[in-house]
């Protein structure tokens, strides 16, 4: 079950390299990591389906 998130901004940590990168919650599109190009964000219509670890919501 994720977080109850209050921010429409949350800091994702890369499960592959570590890099720690901002996203919208609510993604439309796919979000990659900027270092190694893995995914870290999916849309699902609705709240993002997150790959990576939350790290932090971000006001």
């Amino acid at each position: 079950m994720s977080p109850k998130i209050e921010s429409h901004f949350v800091k994702v940590k890369c499960n592959d390299c570590g890099n720690e990168q901002i996203t919208f919650y609510r993604v439309s599109t796919t979000v990659d990591c900027h270092v190694c190009g893995a995914r870290l964000a999916d849309p699902t219509g609705g709240f993002s389906s997150l790959k990576g670890e939350i790290v932090e919501e971000v006001e």
